[in-house]
Protein backbone atom coordinates (compact mmCIF):
# COMPACT_ATOMS: atom_id res chain seq x y z
CA UNK A 1 0.00 0.00 0.00
CA UNK A 2 1.21 3.31 -0.85
CA UNK A 3 1.90 6.10 1.82
CA UNK A 4 -0.70 8.75 2.83
CA UNK A 5 0.92 10.23 -0.52
CA UNK A 6 3.42 9.35 -2.63
CA UNK A 7 3.64 13.06 -4.17
CA UNK A 8 4.18 15.39 -1.21
CA UNK A 9 6.26 17.40 -0.89
CA UNK A 10 8.83 14.74 -0.97
CA UNK A 11 7.74 14.09 -4.84
CA UNK A 12 5.75 11.96 -6.59
CA UNK A 13 7.01 8.57 -7.52
CA UNK A 14 7.10 6.05 -10.32
CA UNK A 15 4.69 3.03 -9.99
CA UNK A 16 6.07 0.20 -11.22
CA UNK A 17 5.32 -3.63 -11.13
CA UNK A 18 3.26 -2.75 -8.25
CA UNK A 19 5.90 -0.99 -6.27
CA UNK A 20 6.52 2.76 -5.55
CA UNK A 21 10.10 3.65 -7.05
CA UNK A 22 12.46 6.40 -7.28
CA UNK A 23 13.76 7.19 -11.05
CA UNK A 24 17.19 8.07 -12.21
CA UNK A 25 16.63 11.43 -10.98
CA UNK A 26 14.13 14.05 -10.01
CA UNK A 27 12.90 16.95 -11.50
CA UNK A 28 10.79 20.23 -9.64
CA UNK A 29 6.90 20.86 -9.94
CA UNK A 30 6.22 24.02 -9.82
CA UNK A 31 3.11 26.28 -8.16
CA UNK A 32 1.64 27.93 -11.53
CA UNK A 33 1.29 31.27 -10.20
CA UNK A 34 4.00 31.47 -7.51
CA UNK A 35 6.46 29.25 -8.97
CA UNK A 36 7.77 27.83 -5.64
CA UNK A 37 8.74 23.99 -6.20
CA UNK A 38 5.60 22.27 -4.62
CA UNK A 39 7.13 18.40 -5.15
CA UNK A 40 9.84 16.82 -7.19
CA UNK A 41 8.34 13.90 -9.53
CA UNK A 42 10.54 11.14 -10.65
CA UNK A 43 12.19 10.43 -13.86
CA UNK A 44 11.89 6.70 -15.35
CA UNK A 45 14.87 5.03 -17.13
CA UNK A 46 14.27 2.82 -20.13
CA UNK A 47 14.48 -0.16 -17.48
CA UNK A 48 11.90 1.36 -15.11
CA UNK A 49 9.50 2.11 -18.36
CA UNK A 50 9.77 -1.55 -20.09
CA UNK A 51 9.62 -3.15 -16.18
CA UNK A 52 6.25 -1.05 -16.06
CA UNK A 53 5.18 -2.55 -19.64
CA UNK A 54 6.16 -5.95 -18.65
CA UNK A 55 4.58 -5.76 -15.11
CA UNK A 56 1.20 -4.65 -16.81
CA UNK A 57 1.60 -7.69 -19.37
CA UNK A 58 2.51 -10.60 -17.37
CA UNK A 59 -0.91 -9.16 -14.65
CA UNK A 60 -3.57 -9.04 -17.56
CA UNK A 61 -2.58 -12.84 -17.92
CA UNK A 62 -2.51 -13.86 -13.90
CA UNK A 63 -5.05 -11.85 -12.55
CA UNK A 64 -8.04 -10.68 -14.92
CA UNK A 65 -10.76 -9.37 -13.44
CA UNK A 66 -14.56 -10.85 -13.63
CA UNK A 67 -16.82 -7.69 -14.82
CA UNK A 68 -18.64 -7.47 -11.53
CA UNK A 69 -14.91 -7.21 -9.62
CA UNK A 70 -14.09 -4.57 -12.01
CA UNK A 71 -17.04 -2.71 -11.18
CA UNK A 72 -16.78 -2.62 -7.42
CA UNK A 73 -13.00 -1.53 -8.23
CA UNK A 74 -13.84 1.62 -9.65
CA UNK A 75 -17.12 2.51 -7.69
CA UNK A 76 -14.78 2.76 -4.89
CA UNK A 77 -12.77 4.39 -6.29
CA UNK A 78 -15.06 7.50 -7.51
CA UNK A 79 -16.02 7.21 -3.71
CA UNK A 80 -12.26 7.74 -2.63
CA UNK A 81 -11.76 10.79 -5.34
CA UNK A 82 -15.15 12.61 -3.69
CA UNK A 83 -13.59 12.11 -0.07
CA UNK A 84 -10.12 13.43 -1.07
CA UNK A 85 -12.25 16.07 -2.92
CA UNK A 86 -10.36 18.76 -1.19
CA UNK A 87 -6.79 17.34 -1.22
CA UNK A 88 -6.98 17.15 -4.93
CA UNK A 89 -8.66 20.43 -5.49
CA UNK A 90 -5.60 21.94 -3.91
CA UNK A 91 -2.66 19.68 -5.89
CA UNK A 92 -4.76 20.87 -9.07
CA UNK A 93 -5.02 24.22 -8.41
CA UNK A 94 -1.00 24.28 -7.54
CA UNK A 95 0.41 22.01 -10.30
CA UNK A 96 -1.93 23.24 -13.53
CA UNK A 97 -2.69 26.73 -12.28
CA UNK A 98 -6.59 25.92 -12.21
CA UNK A 99 -9.07 28.57 -10.30
CA UNK A 100 -10.36 26.89 -7.49
CA UNK A 101 -13.84 26.44 -9.44
CA UNK A 102 -12.39 24.68 -12.28
CA UNK A 103 -10.71 22.50 -10.37
CA UNK A 104 -13.41 21.99 -8.43
CA UNK A 105 -15.35 20.77 -11.42
CA UNK A 106 -11.84 19.04 -12.63
CA UNK A 107 -12.78 16.63 -9.61
CA UNK A 108 -16.74 16.51 -9.61
CA UNK A 109 -15.77 15.36 -13.48
CA UNK A 110 -13.38 12.73 -12.26
CA UNK A 111 -15.98 11.34 -9.79
CA UNK A 112 -18.28 11.09 -13.07
CA UNK A 113 -15.90 9.72 -15.04
CA UNK A 114 -14.91 6.96 -12.87
CA UNK A 115 -18.89 5.90 -11.91
CA UNK A 116 -20.09 5.89 -15.52
CA UNK A 117 -16.98 3.26 -16.22
CA UNK A 118 -17.68 1.06 -13.39
CA UNK A 119 -21.57 1.27 -14.46
CA UNK A 120 -20.66 0.33 -18.47
CA UNK A 121 -18.32 -2.94 -16.74
CA UNK A 122 -21.27 -4.77 -16.23
CA UNK A 123 -22.57 -4.26 -19.75
CA UNK A 124 -19.69 -4.40 -22.00
CA UNK A 125 -21.49 -6.99 -25.04
CA UNK A 126 -21.43 -7.58 -28.37
CA UNK A 127 -24.27 -8.34 -30.31
CA UNK A 128 -26.12 -10.96 -31.98
CA UNK A 129 -25.31 -11.49 -35.74
CA UNK A 130 -28.16 -12.99 -37.89
CA UNK A 131 -26.56 -15.60 -39.28
CA UNK A 132 -30.20 -17.90 -40.02
CA UNK A 133 -30.89 -15.33 -42.61
CA UNK A 134 -28.53 -16.54 -44.97
CA UNK A 135 -29.58 -18.86 -47.67
CA UNK A 136 -28.65 -22.63 -46.51
CA UNK A 137 -28.00 -21.36 -43.03
CA UNK A 138 -31.16 -21.41 -40.43
CA UNK A 139 -29.29 -23.85 -38.52
CA UNK A 140 -26.84 -21.44 -37.53
CA UNK A 141 -26.41 -18.91 -35.17
CA UNK A 142 -23.88 -16.16 -34.84
CA UNK A 143 -23.09 -13.41 -32.19
CA UNK A 144 -19.67 -11.42 -31.04
CA UNK A 145 -17.94 -10.69 -27.97
CA UNK A 146 -16.10 -7.63 -27.04
CA UNK A 147 -12.55 -9.09 -25.65
CA UNK A 148 -9.74 -6.77 -23.61
CA UNK A 149 -7.34 -6.15 -25.89
CA UNK A 150 -4.08 -6.25 -23.13
CA UNK A 151 -2.01 -3.65 -22.14
CA UNK A 152 -3.54 -0.30 -22.82
CA UNK A 153 -0.53 2.92 -22.69
CA UNK A 154 -2.38 6.61 -21.81
CA UNK A 155 -0.13 9.73 -22.55
CA UNK A 156 -2.07 13.32 -21.55
CA UNK A 157 -1.75 16.34 -20.95
CA UNK A 158 -1.54 19.58 -18.35
CA UNK A 159 -4.75 21.00 -19.55
CA UNK A 160 -6.76 18.17 -17.98
CA UNK A 161 -4.00 16.62 -15.13
CA UNK A 162 -6.90 14.51 -13.25
CA UNK A 163 -10.16 13.87 -15.63
CA UNK A 164 -7.99 13.16 -18.48
CA UNK A 165 -5.88 10.43 -16.65
CA UNK A 166 -9.64 9.02 -15.75
CA UNK A 167 -10.77 9.04 -18.90
CA UNK A 168 -7.77 6.47 -19.91
CA UNK A 169 -7.89 4.47 -17.02
CA UNK A 170 -11.07 3.85 -16.00
CA UNK A 171 -12.44 2.62 -19.51
CA UNK A 172 -9.23 0.64 -19.82
CA UNK A 173 -10.20 -1.00 -16.67
CA UNK A 174 -13.52 -1.40 -17.17
CA UNK A 175 -12.70 -2.98 -20.71
CA UNK A 176 -10.64 -5.85 -18.51
CA UNK A 177 -7.19 -4.55 -19.30
CA UNK A 178 -4.35 -3.23 -17.80
CA UNK A 179 -2.39 0.03 -17.79
CA UNK A 180 0.72 2.56 -18.21
CA UNK A 181 -0.14 6.07 -17.79
CA UNK A 182 2.70 8.55 -18.46
CA UNK A 183 1.51 11.89 -17.66
CA UNK A 184 2.91 15.68 -18.06
CA UNK A 185 6.34 16.94 -16.74
CA UNK A 186 4.47 19.79 -15.97
CA UNK A 187 1.26 17.97 -13.90
CA UNK A 188 2.47 14.53 -12.41
CA UNK A 189 1.30 14.89 -9.43
CA UNK A 190 -2.87 14.66 -10.31
CA UNK A 191 -1.61 10.97 -11.73
CA UNK A 192 0.18 9.91 -8.85
CA UNK A 193 -2.92 10.64 -6.64
CA UNK A 194 -4.98 8.73 -8.44
CA UNK A 195 -3.01 5.98 -8.86
CA UNK A 196 -2.87 5.74 -5.11
CA UNK A 197 -6.68 5.86 -5.10
CA UNK A 198 -6.97 2.60 -7.55
CA UNK A 199 -4.75 0.38 -5.24
CA UNK A 200 -6.45 1.44 -2.21
CA UNK A 201 -9.80 0.77 -4.13
CA UNK A 202 -8.45 -2.71 -4.44
CA UNK A 203 -7.17 -2.84 -7.76
CA UNK A 204 -4.11 -5.76 -8.01
CA UNK A 205 -1.16 -3.02 -7.54
CA UNK A 206 0.46 -4.36 -11.09
CA UNK A 207 -2.25 -4.08 -13.36
CA UNK A 208 -1.46 0.00 -13.20
CA UNK A 209 2.00 1.45 -13.96
CA UNK A 210 2.79 5.43 -13.49
CA UNK A 211 5.60 6.38 -15.58
CA UNK A 212 7.43 10.14 -15.47
CA UNK A 213 9.59 11.86 -17.87
CA UNK A 214 10.28 14.19 -21.23
CA UNK A 215 7.42 13.13 -23.67
CA UNK A 216 10.23 12.66 -26.31
CA UNK A 217 12.31 9.96 -24.34
CA UNK A 218 9.53 8.06 -22.22
CA UNK A 219 6.83 8.39 -25.26
CA UNK A 220 9.47 7.08 -27.68
CA UNK A 221 9.85 4.35 -25.55
CA UNK A 222 6.30 3.69 -24.82
CA UNK A 223 5.56 3.57 -28.79
CA UNK A 224 8.60 1.01 -29.21
CA UNK A 225 7.33 -1.96 -26.88
CA UNK A 226 5.54 -4.34 -28.97
CA UNK A 227 3.91 -5.43 -25.70
CA UNK A 228 1.09 -2.23 -25.48
CA UNK A 229 -1.68 -3.29 -27.27
CA UNK A 230 -3.48 0.51 -27.70
CA UNK A 231 -2.63 3.57 -27.22
CA UNK A 232 -5.14 6.50 -26.17
CA UNK A 233 -3.13 9.53 -26.19
CA UNK A 234 -4.21 13.61 -26.06
CA UNK A 235 -1.67 16.47 -27.03
CA UNK A 236 -1.04 18.33 -29.83
CA UNK A 237 -1.54 17.12 -33.60
CA UNK A 238 2.16 17.32 -34.13
CA UNK A 239 2.99 15.15 -31.47
CA UNK A 240 -0.13 12.73 -32.36
CA UNK A 241 0.78 12.31 -35.88
CA UNK A 242 4.19 10.76 -34.60
CA UNK A 243 2.77 8.81 -32.09
CA UNK A 244 0.51 6.88 -34.71
CA UNK A 245 3.28 6.69 -37.11
CA UNK A 246 5.57 5.12 -34.50
CA UNK A 247 2.67 2.40 -33.03
CA UNK A 248 2.45 0.82 -36.58
CA UNK A 249 -0.37 -1.21 -37.03
CA UNK A 250 -1.66 -1.38 -33.38
CA UNK A 251 -4.98 0.30 -32.89
CA UNK A 252 -4.39 4.21 -31.28
CA UNK A 253 -6.87 6.91 -29.95
CA UNK A 254 -6.01 10.31 -30.33
CA UNK A 255 -7.36 13.65 -29.09
CA UNK A 256 -5.72 16.49 -30.84
CA UNK A 257 -5.33 20.15 -31.46
CA UNK A 258 -8.22 22.18 -32.91
CA UNK A 259 -9.97 25.41 -33.49
CA UNK A 260 -13.17 25.23 -32.26
CA UNK A 261 -15.92 27.66 -33.25
CA UNK A 262 -19.01 28.92 -31.63
CA UNK A 263 -21.54 30.41 -33.84
CA UNK A 264 -24.23 33.31 -32.64
CA UNK A 265 -27.19 33.52 -34.88
CA UNK A 266 -29.15 36.95 -35.02
CA UNK A 267 -32.23 34.86 -33.35
CA UNK A 268 -29.69 33.54 -30.07
CA UNK A 269 -31.01 34.02 -26.85
CA UNK A 270 -27.72 36.72 -25.90
CA UNK A 271 -28.46 36.24 -21.68
CA UNK A 272 -27.76 32.64 -22.39
CA UNK A 273 -24.94 32.86 -25.42
CA UNK A 274 -22.74 35.15 -23.15
CA UNK A 275 -21.97 33.30 -20.31
CA UNK A 276 -21.47 30.02 -22.07
CA UNK A 277 -19.28 31.46 -24.79
CA UNK A 278 -17.41 33.72 -21.96
CA UNK A 279 -17.02 30.18 -20.11
CA UNK A 280 -15.72 28.74 -22.86
CA UNK A 281 -13.09 31.14 -23.98
CA UNK A 282 -11.60 31.76 -20.38
CA UNK A 283 -11.81 28.76 -18.38
CA UNK A 284 -8.70 26.98 -17.56
CA UNK A 285 -6.74 30.20 -18.77
CA UNK A 286 -8.39 28.91 -22.50
CA UNK A 287 -6.50 26.15 -22.27
CA UNK A 288 -8.46 23.26 -23.46
CA UNK A 289 -9.03 21.54 -27.00
CA UNK A 290 -12.44 23.37 -27.39
CA UNK A 291 -12.15 26.31 -25.89
CA UNK A 292 -13.36 29.33 -28.46
CA UNK A 293 -11.46 30.90 -30.89
CA UNK A 294 -13.39 31.75 -33.60
CA UNK A 295 -16.73 33.25 -32.39
CA UNK A 296 -18.76 34.09 -35.31
CA UNK A 297 -21.31 36.58 -34.35
CA UNK A 298 -24.44 37.49 -36.99
CA UNK A 299 -23.53 40.81 -37.80
CA UNK A 300 -27.12 42.20 -37.37
CA UNK A 301 -26.23 41.37 -33.24
CA UNK A 302 -22.81 41.98 -33.50
CA UNK A 303 -22.88 45.40 -31.53
CA UNK A 304 -25.71 43.90 -29.04
CA UNK A 305 -23.60 40.76 -28.33
CA UNK A 306 -20.12 42.54 -28.22
CA UNK A 307 -21.72 45.07 -25.53
CA UNK A 308 -22.77 42.25 -23.12
CA UNK A 309 -20.07 39.75 -23.58
CA UNK A 310 -17.44 42.41 -22.99
CA UNK A 311 -19.36 44.00 -19.76
CA UNK A 312 -19.00 40.43 -18.47
CA UNK A 313 -15.41 39.72 -19.58
CA UNK A 314 -14.21 42.98 -17.98
CA UNK A 315 -15.92 41.27 -14.35
CA UNK A 316 -13.35 38.30 -14.64
CA UNK A 317 -10.71 38.25 -11.82
CA UNK A 318 -7.36 37.47 -13.41
CA UNK A 319 -4.65 36.68 -10.70
CA UNK A 320 -4.23 34.50 -8.05
CA UNK A 321 -5.95 30.93 -8.38
CA UNK A 322 -6.05 29.89 -4.72
CA UNK A 323 -8.02 32.89 -4.38
CA UNK A 324 -11.45 31.88 -4.77
CA UNK A 325 -12.68 34.97 -6.50
CA UNK A 326 -10.47 34.62 -9.24
CA UNK A 327 -12.10 33.10 -12.66
CA UNK A 328 -8.76 32.85 -14.60
CA UNK A 329 -5.35 31.99 -13.25
CA UNK A 330 -1.73 31.59 -14.75
CA UNK A 331 -1.17 29.62 -18.50
CA UNK A 332 0.81 26.01 -17.95
CA UNK A 333 4.34 28.66 -17.95
CA UNK A 334 5.52 31.80 -18.95
CA UNK A 335 6.53 31.15 -21.97
CA UNK A 336 3.29 30.07 -23.43
CA UNK A 337 2.24 33.37 -22.18
CA UNK A 338 4.30 35.12 -23.72
CA UNK A 339 3.87 33.08 -27.08
CA UNK A 340 0.05 33.76 -26.93
CA UNK A 341 0.70 37.49 -26.50
CA UNK A 342 2.97 37.49 -29.23
CA UNK A 343 0.67 35.99 -31.57
CA UNK A 344 -1.97 38.85 -30.15
CA UNK A 345 0.45 41.75 -30.95
CA UNK A 346 1.56 40.13 -34.28
CA UNK A 347 -2.76 40.36 -34.98
CA UNK A 348 -3.08 43.97 -32.89
CA UNK A 349 0.30 45.39 -35.45
CA UNK A 350 -1.58 43.95 -38.66
CA UNK A 351 -5.32 46.12 -38.31
CA UNK A 352 -6.54 44.06 -35.72
CA UNK A 353 -8.78 45.63 -32.67
CA UNK A 354 -7.83 44.71 -29.09
CA UNK A 355 -11.59 44.92 -27.66
CA UNK A 356 -10.39 44.20 -24.04
CA UNK A 357 -6.96 42.59 -22.63
CA UNK A 358 -3.68 43.99 -21.51
CA UNK A 359 -0.61 43.55 -20.41
CA UNK A 360 0.60 39.73 -19.63
CA UNK A 361 2.22 39.54 -15.85
CA UNK A 362 4.43 36.81 -16.29
CA UNK A 363 2.09 33.46 -17.18
CA UNK A 364 -1.22 35.76 -16.56
CA UNK A 365 -2.25 36.62 -19.64
CA UNK A 366 -5.79 38.54 -19.28
CA UNK A 367 -8.82 37.58 -20.90
CA UNK A 368 -8.34 38.96 -24.89
CA UNK A 369 -10.99 39.60 -27.31
CA UNK A 370 -9.95 40.82 -30.73
CA UNK A 371 -12.00 41.70 -33.69
CA UNK A 372 -11.29 42.88 -37.35
CA UNK A 373 -8.10 40.50 -37.41
CA UNK A 374 -6.93 40.10 -40.38
CA UNK A 375 -7.05 36.74 -42.40
CA UNK A 376 -4.07 34.68 -42.31
CA UNK A 377 -3.37 35.74 -38.98
CA UNK A 378 -1.71 33.11 -36.42
CA UNK A 379 -4.75 33.95 -33.65
CA UNK A 380 -6.84 32.51 -35.93
CA UNK A 381 -5.79 30.10 -38.03
CA UNK A 382 -3.62 28.46 -35.24
CA UNK A 383 -4.47 26.81 -32.30
CA UNK A 384 -3.87 29.19 -29.55
CA UNK A 385 -4.49 27.48 -26.36
CA UNK A 386 -4.78 30.68 -24.06
CA UNK A 387 -7.61 33.18 -23.57
CA UNK A 388 -7.54 34.79 -26.58
CA UNK A 389 -11.08 34.93 -28.56
CA UNK A 390 -11.44 36.46 -32.17
CA UNK A 391 -14.91 37.83 -33.18
CA UNK A 392 -15.71 37.00 -36.85
CA UNK A 393 -18.91 38.49 -37.91
CA UNK A 394 -20.52 37.13 -41.33
CA UNK A 395 -23.99 37.35 -43.00
CA UNK A 396 -24.38 34.27 -44.06
CA UNK A 397 -24.06 30.76 -42.07
CA UNK A 398 -22.74 29.30 -45.25
CA UNK A 399 -19.72 31.01 -44.86
CA UNK A 400 -18.75 30.02 -41.60
CA UNK A 401 -19.50 26.70 -42.46
CA UNK A 402 -16.55 26.81 -45.42
CA UNK A 403 -14.29 28.73 -43.31
CA UNK A 404 -14.03 26.16 -40.95
CA UNK A 405 -14.17 23.49 -43.43
CA UNK A 406 -11.21 24.82 -45.29
CA UNK A 407 -8.78 24.24 -41.84
CA UNK A 408 -6.81 21.33 -41.51
CA UNK A 409 -8.88 20.59 -38.02
CA UNK A 410 -12.49 19.18 -36.69
CA UNK A 411 -13.11 18.89 -33.32
CA UNK A 412 -16.17 20.64 -31.67
CA UNK A 413 -18.38 23.79 -32.36
CA UNK A 414 -21.46 25.17 -30.90
CA UNK A 415 -24.20 27.41 -32.01
CA UNK A 416 -26.76 29.58 -30.70
CA UNK A 417 -30.11 29.76 -32.63
CA UNK A 418 -33.78 29.29 -32.24
CA UNK A 419 -34.05 27.97 -35.89
CA UNK A 420 -33.42 24.13 -35.98
CA UNK A 421 -33.02 24.24 -39.37
CA UNK A 422 -30.14 26.61 -39.24
CA UNK A 423 -28.68 24.44 -36.32
CA UNK A 424 -29.02 21.04 -38.56
CA UNK A 425 -27.59 22.55 -41.68
CA UNK A 426 -24.91 23.43 -39.76
CA UNK A 427 -24.63 20.04 -38.13
CA UNK A 428 -24.85 18.05 -41.34
CA UNK A 429 -22.39 20.17 -43.19
CA UNK A 430 -19.11 21.36 -40.54
CA UNK A 431 -16.80 18.70 -40.71
CA UNK A 432 -16.21 18.22 -36.89
CA UNK A 433 -16.93 15.25 -34.90
CA UNK A 434 -19.17 16.83 -31.97
CA UNK A 435 -21.60 19.70 -32.38
CA UNK A 436 -23.95 21.10 -29.43
CA UNK A 437 -27.05 23.39 -30.12
CA UNK A 438 -27.20 26.38 -27.90
CA UNK A 439 -23.76 25.46 -26.13
CA UNK A 440 -20.77 26.49 -26.68
CA UNK A 441 -18.07 24.26 -28.18
CA UNK A 442 -16.02 23.44 -25.30
CA UNK A 443 -19.59 21.84 -23.65
CA UNK A 444 -19.22 18.12 -22.65
CA UNK A 445 -20.62 15.64 -20.47
CA UNK A 446 -18.03 13.51 -19.74
CA UNK A 447 -20.45 10.23 -20.49
CA UNK A 448 -20.78 11.02 -24.07
CA UNK A 449 -18.62 10.10 -26.88
CA UNK A 450 -15.95 12.59 -27.66
CA UNK A 451 -13.37 13.11 -30.41
CA UNK A 452 -12.43 14.77 -33.34
CA UNK A 453 -12.05 14.26 -37.71
CA UNK A 454 -9.04 15.64 -39.80
CA UNK A 455 -6.26 16.15 -37.93
CA UNK A 456 -8.28 16.93 -34.75
CA UNK A 457 -7.89 13.07 -34.38
CA UNK A 458 -9.20 9.46 -34.58
CA UNK A 459 -11.56 7.57 -32.38
CA UNK A 460 -13.65 8.27 -29.46
CA UNK A 461 -13.39 9.02 -25.53
CA UNK A 462 -16.11 8.59 -22.89
CA UNK A 463 -16.21 5.37 -21.22
CA UNK A 464 -18.50 3.66 -23.38
CA UNK A 465 -17.31 4.24 -26.67
CA UNK A 466 -13.60 4.09 -25.48
CA UNK A 467 -14.07 0.79 -23.97
CA UNK A 468 -15.06 -0.10 -27.57
CA UNK A 469 -11.44 1.25 -29.12
CA UNK A 470 -9.96 -0.46 -26.17
CA UNK A 471 -11.13 -4.12 -26.89
CA UNK A 472 -11.31 -6.16 -29.66
CA UNK A 473 -14.58 -7.65 -31.47
CA UNK A 474 -14.48 -11.25 -31.84
CA UNK A 475 -17.60 -13.32 -33.63
CA UNK A 476 -18.22 -16.70 -33.11
CA UNK A 477 -20.29 -19.15 -35.12
CA UNK A 478 -22.75 -21.92 -34.21
CA UNK A 479 -23.53 -24.92 -35.97
CA UNK A 480 -26.69 -26.34 -34.27
CA UNK A 481 -27.54 -29.23 -36.88
CA UNK A 482 -25.35 -31.48 -38.67
CA UNK A 483 -28.01 -31.15 -42.01
CA UNK A 484 -28.27 -28.74 -43.93
CA UNK A 485 -31.43 -26.81 -42.82
CA UNK A 486 -33.90 -26.02 -45.60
Amino acid sequence: MPSEAQCDEQGALLLVAGQWQNGVAAFPVLDKYHGNVIGRAQRASQAQVAAAVAAAAESFVRQPLAPYRRFQILQRASELIESRRRELVATIVAEAGFPIADAENEVTRAVQTFLTSAEEAKRLVGELVPLAGAPGAAHRMGFTLRVPRGVVCGITSFNSPLNMVAHKVAPALAAGNTVVIKPPQATPLSAARLMEILIDAGLPPTHASLVQGPGAEVGAWLAADPRIAFYAFTGSTAVGQGLRQAVGMRPIALELGSLSPTVVCDDADIARAVPRCLNSGFRRAGQACTSIQRLYVQRGIQERFLEALLAAARQLKVGDPHDPATAVGPMISEAEARRAEEWVEAAVAAGARRLCGGARRGALLPPTILADVPAGERVICEEIFAPVMSVLPFDDLGRVIADMNALPYGLAAGIFTRRIDRAMDLARKLRVAVVHINESSSSRVDMMPFGGVKASGIGWEGPKYAMREMTEERLITLSLSEEEAT
